[in-house]
C-alpha cells in the first residue's frame, strides 16, 4: 500500500490519529506500507509519512519541521488609538489567555510554553520509535523544527530514499501494474447543488470551505 503525502502540517492531535490509524490496518491486512512525499511533509505532515515501513521524497521535496508553534496578533495598540475599550469578564483567571485585544501576559507565554513542550516532547518521542535505528542526528539537530530537501533528509535517516511514487512502482512491480486510485468523495454541498466532479479546482475547494463552515463551527488550537 502506498500513499503520498503533500501538507505541511497542523493539527498534532489528527496528524497522530491518522498516522495510527494507517498503521493499524497495515498491521491488521499484513502489508507494507510506502510513503511518498511529494512537496513537503513539514512538522505534522512528517508524521503522516512516519506511518509508512519506508519513506520515499524527491531531491527537491521539503521535510522536517519538527516542533510545535502558536502564533497570532496583538491588536491592543490598535484599539487604544481608535479609543475602543475593550471590556472581557470570566470565571477562571485564565479564561482569556492570549487574549489578542490585550496585553501578552508573562503568565499566558508560560501556561502555552508548557503545553507546546508536552506536545513536543510526545511528537519527538513518536517520531524516535517509528524511526527507530535510523536517525543519524543528535535531538538537537533533527528536532530544533529546521527543514532540509531530499537529499539531506536522507542523510539525517528521516526518510528511506530518494524516488517517487510512480517511479517506485514500476521499478518493483513492473509496467503493467494496476495502480488503483481512491477518489476525493464529492461532498454533500457539491452533490446538493448538482455540482460535477470536474469543476474546477479552485471551485472545489471553496465549496469545500463553505460546507465546512456551514456544517460546524472550529476553533483549532493553532
Amino acid at each position: 500500500m502506498a500513499h503520498c503525502i503533500n501538507s505541511p502540517g497542523g493539527s498534532p492531535v489528527q496528524s497522530e490519529l491518522i498516522c495510527k490509524r494507517i498503521i493499524s490496518l497495515a498491521k491488521e491486512l499484513d502489508v507494507m506500507v510506502y510513503s511518498f512525499v511529494e512537496d513537503v511533509a513539514a512538522s505534522g505532515g512528517y508524521w503522516l509519512a512516519c506511518s509508512g515501513n519506508k519513506i520515499f521524497a524527491t531531491n527537491s521535496s521539503i521535510i522536517g519541521s519538527i516542533g510545535v508553534i502558536s502564533s497570532g496578533f496583538g491588536f491592543h495598540g490598535a484599539i487604544e488609538k481608535l479609543g475602543i475599550e475593550r471590556r472581557v469578564i470570566t470565571e477562571g483567571k485564565n479564561k482569556s489567555v492570549l487574549d489578542p485585544f490585550q496585553p501578552v501576559k508573562a503568565s499566558d507565554v508560560k501556561l502555552v510554553k508548557d503545553l507546546q513542550k508536552k506536545i513536543y516532547d510526545h511528537f519527538t518521542d513518536s517520531i524516535k520509535e517509528l524511526r527507530k535505528g535510523r536517525l543519524t542526528q543528535t535531538d538537537d539537530i533533527i528536532f530544533n523544527g529546521e527543514f532540509w530537501t531530499g537529499q539531506k533528509a536522507l542523510d539525517y535517516g528521516l526518510i528511506d530514499g530518494i524516488d517517487d511514487l510512480y517511479s517506485f512502482i514500476y521499478k518493483r512491480y513492473g509496467n503493467e501494474v494496476k495502480i488503483e486510485y481512491i477518489e476525493h468523495q464529492q461532498s454533500w454541498f457539491k452533490r446538493k447543488f448538482g455540482m460535477a466532479h470536474s469543476a474546477q479546482e479552485i471551485t472545489d475547494t471553496v465549496l469545500d470551505r463553505v460546507e465546512e463552515r456551514f456544517l460546524t463551527s472550529k476553533i483549532d488550537l493553532y
